[in-house]
């Protein structure tokens, strides 16, 4: 949208923020202009801004963020789903300072405490019976795909890899190769031996169907696309148990174990792409796929790992990890003990401190509200998703389902002027993203609500010509 949109003509009300006992530090960097300035001219043009006027973060503490003007923001995204015990936590910062402090930097072919620690501490979060026991830690989700593919391609000689529409795996080539959303993926990204599925997502049924006498054809069509489209044998099947990116779309909770069961029929493998539904996030289950009753082959993390570090993990069985000691591979930043310890820090804090459990709670309490609230804003298509991984869909009209992405973008500048950050995305780039660090409490899930209530309000009548 232009950055000359006009802007709803409408009285605002300013909510108050729930208090907090912190106090931001006077900021005394360059000012904003000149912050963007040197962004435009020096930074790639491909880093993409939220906003029509970009907005300079300078603090965060917990589930708040802060600006240069010292205004306050609740945090509805936390950082895109990177942030999972709050920003800058105490314990955090006290424990990563004194490893910078001993050891900043050493790679994998050295031994270091750390990282076999942060490994045995990944397997015992595992499902006991999964034999997920083996890591290999990486700087990001989409190397964590990569090694995932790669691992399951030399596990079962198959080459052909399939994921699902509308999903999203990362940045690299080979991980945009397994993207299915145009606008996320360059031309030149390399699409041999990647097929396509149909996502569960129920709202938007390619088929037009209704759950559930659909007899979930989304997950069994599958079946024809391994039979017609590859050889008859794949190496690997990766989905995101709830897609993030594409829109927080939840599927039926028997669509993955059809999936998965299919898949390993034609010889391949089950990966679960928890980059954003891992760690608590979903607050029924430590990790996403646990939701859907399946045990995955490999399973791929990043994000809340560890709280916003660049760190990411690939944890499977010890008979697939063996494939890698086929050839010289290595990471050399992958597992440095900096990040470690903050994944070390944050996995602790989330065990200690019940940060799953209260995921849960306020997400129970937040989705509720959402759905109350779609029950008077005609601008409300869906709410969907479980603990504090929740999506809004906007549409202009209930029955055509014509997505609103127009009223989504005002939406989110309304929201942000009233000192809330939330995302957006999904397939027609209508829906509402709010992914908050989960230690947020249930004054700000109404804060939230509350604001959201109040802006759909404004966009509808501004919509409808009303004053």
């Amino acid at each position: 949208m232009s950055d000359n949109h006009p802007r709803p003509a409408v009285p605002r009300v300013r909510r108050e923020l729930p208090v907090t006992d912190h106090v931001p530090r006077p900021y005394d960097g360059p000012p904003r202009a000149k912050v963007l300035a040197l962004r435009k001219q020096y930074l790639t043009p491909g880093l993409l801004t939220y906003y029509r006027e970009p907005l300079l973060l300078v603090e965060g503490h917990m589930q708040y963020l802060w600006d240069e003007t010292g205004t306050r923001y609740l945090d509805g995204f936390a950082g895109i789903v990177s942030v999972s015990v709050g920003h800058c936590h105490p314990e955090i910062v006290r424990r990563v300072q004194q490893q910078i402090g001993m050891l900043q930097h050493t790679t994998t072919i050295y031994l270091h405490p750390n990282i076999g620690e942060f490994g045995r501490r990944m397997a015992e979060h595992m499902p006991a019976d999964s034999g997920l026991s083996v890591s290999y830690f990486t700087n990001s989700g989409s190397e964590a795909n990569e090694i995932a593919v790669l691992s399951a391609r030399e596990f079962t000689g198959n080459v052909d890899v399939i994921s699902l529409r509308n999903g999203y795996h990362g940045g690299t080539q080979g991980a945009m190769a397994l993207t299915a959303v145009g606008t996320w993926k360059f031309k030149t990204s390399p699409a041999a031996n990647i097929k396509h599925a149909t996502p569960g997502y129920c709202y938007r049924c390619p088929y037009g169907l209704t759950y559930p006498s659909c007899d979930v054809r989304c997950a069994k069509d599958v079946e024809p696309l391994i039979r017609y489209e590859t050889s008859g044998a794949v190496a690997a099947f990766i989905g995101e148990p709830i897609q993030g990116v594409g829109g927080v779309v939840t599927p039926p909770p028997e669509y993955f174990r059809i999936v998965y069961e299919i898949v390993r029929q034609h010889g391949g493998l089950c990966i679960a792409d928890e980059v954003q539904t891992g760690f608590g996030r979903t607050g029924t289950a430590f990790w996403g796929f646990e939701n859907w009753g399946v045990k995955p082959d490999l399973v791929t993390m990043a994000k809340g790992i560890g709280n916003g570090a660049p760190l990411g993990a690939c944890v499977t069985t010890p008979e697939i990890a063996a494939m890698m000691a086929r050839r010289v591979h290595f990471n050399t930043f992958g597992g440095n003990p900096v990040s470690v310890t903050q994944g070390l820090a944050t996995l602790d804090i989330i065990d200690r401190d019940g940060i799953q459990q209260n995921a849960y709670a306020v997400g129970t309490h937040l989705k509720q509200r959402l759905m109350e609230l779609a029950e008077r804003q005609p601008l409300i298509g869906e709410v969907r998703g479980m603990g504090l991984m929740l999506g809004v869909e906007l549409v202009r009209d209930r029955v055509t389902k014509e997505p609103a992405n127009t009223a989504t973008a005002d939406v989110l500048e309304l929201a942000k002027e009233r000192g809330l950050l939330i995302g957006k995305g999904g397939l027609l780039g209508n829906t509402l993203r709010i992914k908050p660090p989960m230690c947020i409490t249930k004054d700000d899930a109404d804060f939230l609500v509350e604001t959201l209530d109040e802006v759909l309000t404004l966009v509808t009548r501004r919509n409808q010509g009303t004053p």
